[in-house]
């Protein structure tokens, strides 16, 4: 939306004096149009600050008797965005969930750097695809001269705003933030994106001065661990680092990065030695933990040598019961163990057990819900085939979230076969038992109860 525009709609805000100026307080209001829930919920970091209801007419509000200054997050199921909140702030928002992030719009005290906040979420949305489909098929130097020139714009955009009003020194530094570490993403992933783009056999050489923006970098994060682009950056810089050194030092087969335990935790140590911030260093460990717990589907004693490096660099890591608790649960679902005794009921309500399902027989377990109705016609179509290619198997599927009587709607609709469908009772301990949460088109193959294999795919792994 054209900011000037913008501004020429948003209320004139009467000045305050000193003695107001110094008020904790801070009135946060707002109307959703469309609501897809009954709450908003204001975060500050990733903890719930306060919880507010809608109205009759949609509309909420939170009285907040202090805070701590700076970056908040507010979310409207399932969605969420930024506000940035300073004492005596009196914001109010307007929004459609139709086009959420599109239709948001502040007014008030601090409407203008917020607007600004949401106005750059959007234009770096927009980027994405032309920086990362054509720009990245540059040489660096022309690359460097195309994201140097978008990012010209945005500090003129924020340079205009400066004229208009007084940002605070927090303000300001969000604003920057907002700016420069979106653009240190796009460096930072440039040579793999280059590689793959061109078709490549290998990284394309940079000069010595393309990564110059890092003698910049704020490590400790303090107020801006939970900034998008920032922490989206460290996400990538360390990817990079970890790469780049693990492909330069460390014993590799024609310079390629194949031992996924060793690379995951040579970030370990990376991370370890550079973040300096707690949060930022909880928050980073936590992902590396995750994304290779989950997405690597690692031998056993792997994932047990991973796990003691990760106890050994991330030592009080407010994220440990989370992560220990996914690692056992990926040990319990290990090939050749018995699946979980997980409980489901049949169309005419009788409760049966994974292990029993699968009794005698070779079962792939797959999951839908009709929450994602396109999903949900994927996998049918995809099963249909399955079934006629593989007539050994028996393909059953598990809903998940949906009421009994849709459930039952949609199975008749379809013509699914009512002996394979099934629902689960507790879909949250399902989910989380069998990490189905990660992959929407995950299946699990067992045979007379003992796993095969539990994070088969049901398009990669047949």
């Amino acid at each position: 939306m054209n900011r000037i525009l913008l501004f020429l709609f948003l209320p004139l805000v009467i000045c305050c004096s000193e003695e107001e100026k110094k008020s904790p307080t801070v009135f946060f209001a707002g109307e959703i149009v469309n609501p897809t829930s009954e709450y908003v919920v204001l975060y500050k970091d990733d903890v719930i600050i306060d919880s507010a209801k809608l109205d009759t007419d949609n509309r909420f509000a939170f009285t907040l008797n202090s805070i701590n200054e700076g970056l908040h997050h507010f979310s409207h199921s399932p969605e969420l965005q930024y506000i940035y909140l300073e004492h005596n702030d009196s914001i109010q928002i307007r929004l459609n969930t139709i086009d959420f992030d599109e239709s948001l719009v502040f007014s008030g005290t601090n409407g203008d750097i917020n607007n600004f906040l949401i106005n750059m979420f959007l234009t770096n949305e927009d980027e994405q695809y032309l920086i990362k489909n054509s720009y990245c098929r540059l040489e660096p130097e022309a690359f460097d001269a195309k994201l140097d020139s978008l990012k010209e714009l945005k500090i003129n955009e924020l340079k205009d705003l400066q004229t208009e009003i007084t940002l605070s020194k927090g303000a300001l530094e969000m604003a920057n933030a907002s700016i420069d570490y979106n653009y240190f993403i796009y460096k930072e992933l440039y040579p793999f994106y280059h590689k793959r783009r061109n078709g490549e056999n290998t990284l394309h050489p940079v000069s010595k001065d393309f990564y110059s923006y890092r003698k910049d970098i704020d490590y400790e994060g303090k107020n801006l661990t939970y900034l998008r682009p920032y922490y989206n950056f460290m996400l990538w810089h360390f990817e990079n680092l970890s790469f780049m050194e693990c492909k330069e030092y460390c014993s590799t087969h024609d310079k390629k990065v194949k031992n996924k335990l060793h690379f995951n935790t040579h970030k370990l140590r990376i991370i370890d030695s550079l973040a300096k911030g707690k949060e930022l260093r909880d928050n980073l460990f936590r992902n590396v933990a995750v994304d290779y717990l989950l997405k690597v589907h690692d031998k056993q004693e792997n994932n047990e040598a991973f796990i003691s490096e990760f106890h050994k660099f991330s030592k009080n890591n407010k994220h440990i019961a989370e992560i220990d608790s996914l690692y056992i649960g990926i040990k319990n679902i290990q090939p050749a163990n018995k699946i979980p005794n997980l409980m489901v009921v049949d169309v005419d309500g009788n409760t049966k057990s994974l292990q029993e399902i699968s009794k005698g027989k070779k079962v792939v377990f797959y999951f839908w819900s009709a929450t994602n109705k396109r999903h949900f016609n994927n996998v049918v179509a995809r099963v249909a085939n399955l079934t006629e290619t593989y007539p050994d198997h028996t393909f059953v599927g598990i809903n998940l979230r949906t009421d009994d009587l849709r459930w039952k709607t949609m199975i008749g609709s379809h013509k699914l076969n009512p002996e394979t469908q099934f629902r689960a009772t507790d879909y949250r301990d399902l989910e989380q038992t069998l990490m189905v949460f990660n992959d929407r088109n995950k299946s699990v193959i067992a045979e007379d109860g003992i796993i095969v294999d539990a994070f088969a795919n049901l398009y990669k792994s047949f």
